[in-house]
């Protein structure tokens, strides 16, 4: 703990998995939304959630957390509290979380104070086992992607529901509101765009370095693309993400750029980069490959491109709402086909992006997003494909949901499956025989429930 007075209010324990998830919950203290510095004792608790973290570097040793380490007064590691157990795979049985929540105050000296929990997604561990080891503390939800846009993926117990005081979340689409977590009445709050981009730009000087000495500076790249690994999530193959790679170098160089910047996944194989180059080569256009593993919007900051490609990469939105930059897609048809289950959580981000970028390959680009109009095109979109992926937690959407398919279906097929629409009984489905309706198991044993109570 620093040499200052220690607070005599409440414990905020922060829990962050990544990166862009510290700086995010830096950015909503630095905005005010955690009450003033001096009321309170801060510990960041930082977690690897790899499958192999003994290789990786914890957030607390990358490249600019020292910016981000003052608002802290101390920095604790998850991964080694809990050792041999996996962050992501662990969590406390129900009768040993009072025996481990005296483990973490007694390790980390918090005595007998209130603690208040700020976590990522509370739907999987590490967040779920913190909020059911510290079960009478309130509970702050942050959401630092597209996903907040979407349903809460898995049903969040009462006991812990009814402790969540809010999520806070980038605003990433101005004016639309998240459907994580609405079906319990919490409620939504953004962090301000200027506090994430200060504190980025704060963590982004020494990455800042390394681009000064990759690049000329007189000479920036003018287009930037970005790479997602989507084959380590199984939603299409090395092959098709390296001809996904492809498509953007070629769009990119039809939109009259020569200098392209590629920025690829850290987990991604080299070989993609080298077939990019020699891609590159037959298309006379200048590539560079950042190998080094900085932020996205530490590049977006010092090159200042005209133009950032990808998939559905939440970074193709900082651009656009942060850094003024325009944004195109390129394959998100392709993901809309093969992504499955139909709840998958990266289908809303995958809608959003689809629907709000042009297509690089067939679309005219260069021009900054309409940002004012976009989110009262968007949200009746999001929330029927919320309700199509969580119908169950949203039941009171189905009349607006029902009435805005009727009218706007055709126009917005791709996004919905027939199969799916048939299920929930919504406009599109197919229709659904009597006869088939009574050899249904479901059907004939509800029919004998209700002869048995006329009797």
């Amino acid at each position: 703990m620093s040499d200052r007075i220690r607070p005599t209010g409440t414990t905020q324990i922060f829990f962050s998995a990544t990166q862009y998830a510290a700086a995010t919950v830096t950015a909503a203290i630095r905005a005010g939304l955690f009450g003033p510095r001096a009321e309170h004792r801060r510990i960041l608790v930082v977690s690897n959630t790899a499958a192999i973290p003994e290789v990786g570097t914890p957030l607390d040793r990358m490249a600019g957390f020292g910016e981000l380490r003052p608002e802290f007064d101390e920095v604790r590691s998850w991964n080694e509290f809990i050792s041999p157990h996996h962050p992501a795979g662990w969590a406390p049985r129900a009768q040993d979380t009072l025996l481990w929540e005296k483990a973490v105050r007694l390790a980390w000296d918090l005595g007998d104070e209130e603690v208040e929990i700020a976590c990522e997604s509370i739907q999987a561990n590490p967040s779920r086992a913190v909020a059911d080891i510290f079960a009478d503390s309130p509970i702050h939800v942050y959401a630092d992607g597209l996903m907040s846009y979407g349903p809460t993926r898995n049903r969040v117990p009462h006991g812990m529901n009814s402790r969540i005081t809010r999520v806070l979340h980038l605003d990433l689409v101005p004016g639309l509101r998240p459907m994580l977590l609405a079906e319990y009445g919490v409620p939504a709050e953004p962090i301000p765009g200027e506090a994430i981009v200060d504190v980025l730009a704060r963590m982004g000087e020494d990455g800042a370095g390394v681009l000064t000495a990759l690049l000329d500076a007189d000479d920036l790249p003018t287009a930037v693309l970005l790479g997602q690994y989507l084959s380590a999530l199984d939603l299409i193959t090395q092959d098709e993400e390296e001809e996904l790679h492809l498509r953007m170098l070629r769009a990119a160089a039809k939109a009259g750029h020569d200098s392209i910047l590629f920025k690829p996944h850290p987990s991604a194989p080299a070989t993609y980069n080298r077939t990019l180059e020699t891609a590159a080569a037959a298309l006379g256009v200048r590539l560079t490959v950042l190998d080094e593993p900085l932020l996205a919007e530490t590049v977006f900051a010092h090159v200042k491109p005209r133009l950032v490609i990808g998939c559905f990469s939440t970074a193709l939105m900082t651009a656009a709402a942060f850094y003024g930059i325009p944004v195109a897609r390129v394959g998100t048809d392709l993901l809309l086909e093969r992504i499955t289950p139909y709840e998958n959580s990266n289908r809303i981000p995958l809608t959003v992006i689809d629907a709000a970028l042009p297509d690089a390959e067939h679309d005219p680009v260069g021009e900054p997003l309409r940002a004012a109009e976009l989110a009262e095109e968007l949200a009746p979109l999001v929330r029927a494909v919320g309700y199509s992926m969580q119908a169950l937690k949203h039941h009171g959407l189905r009349d607006e949901v029902s009435a805005w398919l009727t009218a706007h279906l055709t126009e917005y097929a791709r996004y919905f499956k027939k199969r799916r629409l048939t299920g929930l009984g919504l406009p599109g489905g197919r229709p659904v025989l009597a006869g088939t309706l009574r050899r249904h198991p479901a059907v004939r044993r509800a029919v004998r429930q209700v002869r048995a109570r006329r009797r």
